[in-house]
């Protein structure tokens, strides 16, 4: 096809510069094929047009790579009157949709078409040509000449150096009010666009704007129209169905009555020059020229950073607020990047402001009109003290003019830079041009250094969340979860940190632990923590901000600050004014709470605090709120384990006597009983020394099969019954064989039992008979004088396994000086590998015991028994060791 503009006597241009690239047939294609036309078109000089041909550039990638589906080779030439870009695609047989003057125009939010309705609109000439292999789509862009100036003055030029315009300049000037509607329209807009006012009037000027939605930006003519001033071009849909490309200026006024409109001020877009602000382009800085003159070509964002640039984040943004305060003679600069969920915004470096103060402060991305809502576009703010709150960042710095753009990579919005001054009114749209090229060079570079320290934390996050997770899984011990839970967090996620608990829904939050980096402010820091009620026990989950503990804090240091200076009536405190202030600037940052949820309730909460003016990061606080998750189960897990805990020690303890055992005359009784385990679960193994009547004794010890509650009910069945039965008059073997039923009644819940069962009778003369039934459990062992060790029982059928016993008693007289060595089978049966202690092994240290008092038995057993293994015991162990002691001599 030909061009639309065609003079076949024209001469063929004369190509003084070339560039070409190939994109690949993927989304990221078109940012990257903007960016290598605005690069191109930079360093040719060629700023005016830039934008019209980022613009055409992105819509015919577009349609070569997304909608034709191939790679785009985007060829730029530049001649002596302007610039011709040319987009191939793969796909010749894929027909363009093209509009004549017999067609309807296509509308501007359409895909198909839209692109050459925009180099209908845009571009001085345009056309397509097909060939066998491929589709071009090219397009020329005219250098503007300059204009002899608007808002700057010129030299005198010659007349045919001049803008050119129609005999008839004609300005339409259009009056928009606060609702987006058009409340006057001229005389010159109904030339220009052929509406009579009638037909507008009233009407919201979308109807008729043909915006330009370019790929990656976010402001539409509805935002364009509220800020203070824009200028640009776009196109105005006139009464024949034509776009008449226009260029315009916006200026939002106020009239006596406080009520605001906007004043759009609209030109032809070919006599632009007089409307456009001529922009100042920075003068080249030595090393730039130094690279011209040696032949190098010049990075743009190494001209903006300098060389070397950081290879660290906070290095490249702290280069970066610099370079940006010194361009534009700024007396502070600050950064901001976005979040990961791209809703708010955090300062990551300034200068010329208290960076301790606004370091990691966070604003919302969309705060409404006047704030962080227009992040996603340029804006010049000429005096703060006329918008108060504009700019909550420099609210008290006592700047007063602040211009800001935005930083984008592939449209997206990753930052924002600032630059500020002290004055009024020293910020322009021009300034805003300047910062915003320099933002566009350096946004890719910072996403990039972004991203890598993004990365590095999240692998050192899941490295903390794992070590933290082993640690915690580590214990069971409410008191050292709870030590750990602090001693994790600071001073790895922050300054200093306070543990609630929660006993039960009905009660209040109880401060268990508090701990700060510096160990010598944690007594003033738990202090003050108690004068402050605990924060509120809410179940929603994430990082709430908590400020009683700083106001608290500024309270106490304002209060002791006026006492140590005689302005107060109390007496100073013994402390000191130095550890309430030291305590005051330790709590004086961001404080934020995160609720311990477990199983549905609230157990507790995690309170993290900075010190003075400090902020923390989003990241950090993703990190605090994985951690309190680990953490709020770890704590529950504890808590429940030390109810076990405690319920079973205390059930233990039924089961066992009263201390202290009954004294029996003439007779030595030590008993010595070890629970296995963690104290968590009711072992099986009991003992029990009674008195039955007058002068006599009952002792018994005995051993349930298994462990936990069903044990510990035969257990504690067993040793009442026992008493009960003796007392009632009845012989050992009838005790035995009642206490045998009863086992057998319980059915289910009933448990093998082995039992030693005897009853004793001190003698006057020294000795001691006793009447034994071993059913089923590990024999007694007697020790005589001569060190003799010999069974002093026959083994007989346990108990809880058949109805019908017949069970007998034997008697056994103990001499002064013998012992009767009685233990469960958690002695006889302790093991090393494949080695276990046995009766031989009780034998042989029995015999070793001659001589010794009962209790010194029961040890020398006890320490044979440990040192047999090196493992702990996995059986309890009791112990029973009576000795009637030697006549001695008159």
């Amino acid at each position: 096809m030909g061009e639309q503009i065609t003079d076949t006597r024209m001469r063929r241009p004369v190509i003084t510069a070339r560039a070409a690239a190939t994109f690949e047939p993927v989304g990221r294609s078109v940012a990257t094929a903007r960016a290598f036309v605005r690069d191109t078109l930079q360093g040719w000089g060629c700023a005016d047009i830039v934008d019209d041909a980022v613009v055409l550039t992105s819509e015919l990638v577009t349609n070569a790579v997304v909608h034709a589906g191939t790679a785009a080779d985007v060829l730029c030439l530049r001649n002596e009157s302007g610039v011709r870009i040319s987009v191939a695609d793969r796909y010749p047989e894929r027909e363009i949709p093209l509009q004549n003057a017999g067609q309807v125009v296509v509308h501007p939010d359409r895909e198909g078409g839209r692109g050459l309705l925009l180099c209908g609109a845009l571009a001085s000439r345009w056309g397509v040509e097909y060939t066998a292999a491929q589709k071009h789509v090219w397009f020329q862009l005219d250098l503007p000449e300059r204009p002899a100036g608007t808002r700057s003055a010129g030299p005198a030029l010659p007349v045919d150096a001049l803008p050119v315009t129609d005999t008839r300049v004609r300005v339409a000037v259009i009056q928009i009010d606060r609702g987006g509607c058009i409340s006057f329209w001229n005389e010159d807009a109904q030339d220009l666009f052929a509406y009579d006012p009638e037909q507008v009037i009233g009407k919201p000027l979308t109807d008729f704007a043909a915006w330009p939605h370019t790929p990656g930006t976010g402001t539409g003519i509805a935002e364009a129209l509220q800020l203070s001033r824009w200028e640009g071009s776009y196109g105005i849909r006139g009464a024949d169905g034509r776009v008449v490309p226009v260029y315009a200026s916006h200026l939002r006024v106020r009239d006596a009555d406080g009520e605001a409109s906007t004043v759009c001020l609209l030109v032809r877009d070919h006599e632009r020059a007089i409307l456009q602000s001529p922009q100042r382009t920075p003068a080249p800085d030595a090393a730039s020229q130094s690279d011209r003159s040696e032949g190098r070509p010049s990075d743009p964002f190494e001209v903006f950073i300098g060389s070397p640039a950081p290879d660290d984040l906070d290095g490249l943004l702290q280069r970066t607020v610099e370079r940006a305060r010194d361009m534009l003679d700024g007396d502070a600069a600050y950064l901001l990047l976005a979040t990961d969920d791209e809703t708010e915004l955090e300062v990551r470096a300034s200068t010329g402001l208290p960076s301790a103060r606004q370091r990691f402060a966070r604003v919302p991305v969309e705060a409404g009109s006047g704030r962080y809502g227009s992040a996603r576009m340029p804006a010049v703010h000429e005096d703060l003290t006329a918008v108060p709150g504009a700019v909550p960042l420099l609210s008290g710095t006592g700047m007063r003019s602040v211009v800001t753009v935005p930083l984008k990579v592939e449209g997206r919005l990753t930052g924002s830079l600032g630059v500020a001054a002290e004055g009024a009114g020293r910020y322009t749209n021009e300034e805003a041009l300047r910062l915003q090229f320099a933002a566009d060079r350096i946004a890719l570079a910072v996403e990039r250094a972004r991203l890598t320290e993004l990365e590095k934390l999240r692998r050192g996050s899941l490295s903390f969340l794992v070590e933290a997770s082993d640690l915690l899984a580590g214990t069971l011990d409410r008191d050292q979860t709870l030590a750990l839970m602090a001693q994790m967090t600071v001073p790895t996620l922050a300054t200093w940190c306070a543990v609630y608990t929660v006993a039960d829904q009905t009660s209040e939050p109880e401060l268990s632990y508090v701990l700060h980096e510096d160990e010598d402010r944690i007594d003033g820091l738990k202090t003050l923590l108690m004068k402050v009620d605990p924060p509120e026990p809410v179940p929603t989950p994430g990082a709430r901000v908590w400020t009683a503990p700083g106001d608290a804090a500024h309270d106490a240091a304002l209060r002791t600050s006026m006492r140590s200076l005689g302005l107060g009536n109390a007496a100073r405190p013994s402390t000191g004014p130095g550890a309430t202030l030291a305590t005051a600037a330790a709590v004086g940052g961001e404080t934020v709470v995160l609720p311990l949820v477990a199983r549905n309730r609230v157990i507790g909460m995690l309170t993290l605090g900075k010190p003075t003016e400090e902020h923390f990061r989003q990241e950090i606080l993703e990190l605090a709120e994985d951690l309190s998750r680990r953490a709020a189960l770890a704590l529950d897990n504890a808590r429940l384990y030390s109810e076990r805990t405690a319920i079973s020690q205390s059930l233990q303890r039924s089961l066992l006597p009263p201390e202290p055992l009954p004294d029996v005359p003439g007779v030595e009784v030590e008993v010595i009983y070890r629970a296995a385990g963690e104290g968590n679960e009711v072992g099986g193994d009991f003992y029990d020394l009674f008195p039955i009547r007058d002068g006599a004794y009952g002792f018994a010890i005995g051993d349930v099969c298994g462990t936990g509650p069903e044990a510990a009910a035969v257990t504690g069945l067993a040793r009442h019954a026992l008493r009960l039965l003796a007392r009632e008059g009845f012989g050992g073997p009838a005790v035995l064989e009642r206490l045998n039923a009863a086992i057998l009644d319980e059915g289910s819940r009933s448990r093998f039992l082995t039992l030693l069962y005897g009853e004793l009778w001190p003698q006057e003369d020294g000795g001691a008979v006793l009447k034994v039934v071993c059913a089923g459990h590990p024999l007694p062992l007697r020790l005589r004088q001569d060190g003799t060790v010999e069974p002093a029982a026959e083994p007989q059928p346990l108990l809880g396994v058949m109805d019908d016993l017949e069970l007998y008693e034997q008697t056994v007289t103990l001499d002064p000086g013998d012992v009767l060595l009685c233990v469960t089978d958690g002695v006889t049966e302790r093991r090393e590998g494949t080695r276990m202690l046995g009766d031989d092994g009780l034998t042989d240290v029995l015999t070793t015991c001659t001589g010794l008092t009962a209790g010194a038995v029961a040890a020398r057993v006890l320490r044979a028994v440990e040192r047999f293994a090196a493992e702990p015991a996995s059986d309890d162990m009791a112990i029973l060791a009576m000795r009637v002691p030697e006549v001695q001599a008159g």
